[in-house]
């Protein structure tokens, strides 16, 4: 499997935490029938969207390192080490090794990194931002800043203050307690080869990256679609969805602009390589896989 490729003056890491069959479909969309995954369930098996075995929808956690003139940028941290997920077991304190493997397979140590940015703050995007130092979650990255959105960020940081929200207490709060956050709009253009782009419905401010000179290189899409199938039915939400009305809405848009373009879409969670094309399919779109 191919983890690295370059598109013009960047070059594209994949950074894979796990990958393997997660939930069963009609949990994940709720919106889902029966008939529906049974009519798409050949293609889906023959692309890994879809465990033969088990029934269950195949997922990808992953970051994406950008290698860029200027710097180096992480995009999402994945689910990360020691961090009590109860209602996840199989992310429940995490003592993985593939993550840092990863990492030092690209060449890279943590001090090299220059910029995190997090799509949105899930628990699956933010989990490498800390690790656990001397019973501290203290930041990952430490010549890092971290890019977050600001709508995104208040959300979140309101919903703590309720009750606290696993993710944004040990792994956005310490962030911003060390004065290394940086709260941007959601379409912020860090330099002439990485801007963000606003994608909301699957959380309040959620954004997508656009990479290359022209934005058209390459984009890292996040979660504003999980799977193939959402491609071919860009109206189908998924469970964790904050407002799926404007995440169909969103996803359709983003679909209709890199359809038939030369655009590179780098997926969040679709499964390796995870990279590839978007062409029409009916009243749908296509996915197909592909690392140029």
């Amino acid at each position: 499997m191919n983890s690295t490729f370059t598109i013009g003056d960047l070059t594209i890491h994949r950074l894979i935490e796990d990958e393997k069959p997660f939930f069963d479909p009609l949990t994940f969309f709720p919106d889902a029938t029966p008939e529906l995954i049974a009519e798409n369930r050949s293609w889906m098996v023959d692309s890994g969207a879809l465990d033969a075995a088990t029934g269950q929808i195949v997922l990808c956690i992953q970051s994406y390192i950008v290698r860029t003139p200027h710097h180096t940028i992480l995009i999402d941290t994945c689910v990360g080490n020691n961090k009590p997920r109860a209602s996840r077991p199989f992310w429940d304190r995490m003592k993985g090794t593939a993550y840092m493997d990863g990492l030092a397979k690209h060449g890279l140590k943590v001090e090299d990194i220059d910029y995190v940015m997090c799509t949105h703050l899930h628990v699956d995007h933010v989990g490498w931002n800390t690790r656990l130092i001397g019973g501290k979650w203290v930041p990952t990255f430490p010549n890092a800043r971290y890019i977050f959105a600001q709508k995104e960020f208040d959300y979140w940081a309101a919903e703590n203050a309720k009750e606290e929200v696993g993710p944004i207490a040990d792994s956005v709060l310490p962030i911003v307690e060390a004065k290394m956050a940086d709260l941007v709009s959601s379409d912020f253009q860090l330099n002439d080869h990485v801007r963000l782009s606003s994608t909301p419905g699957h959380t309040p401010d959620h954004f997508a990256v656009l990479l290359g000179k022209s934005g058209k290189d390459a984009v890292v899409s996040g979660d504003l679609i999980h799977s193939p199938l959402q491609a071919r039915y860009p109206e189908l939400g998924m469970r964790a969805d904050y407002d799926q009305k404007q995440g169909s809405v969103t996803r359709r848009k983003f679909l209709e602009c890199y359809c038939e373009t030369s655009t590179l879409v780098c997926t969040g969670h679709f499964p390796s390589p995870s990279t590839g094309k978007i062409t029409r399919w009916d009243n749908g779109f296509r996915f197909t896989a592909s690392a140029k």
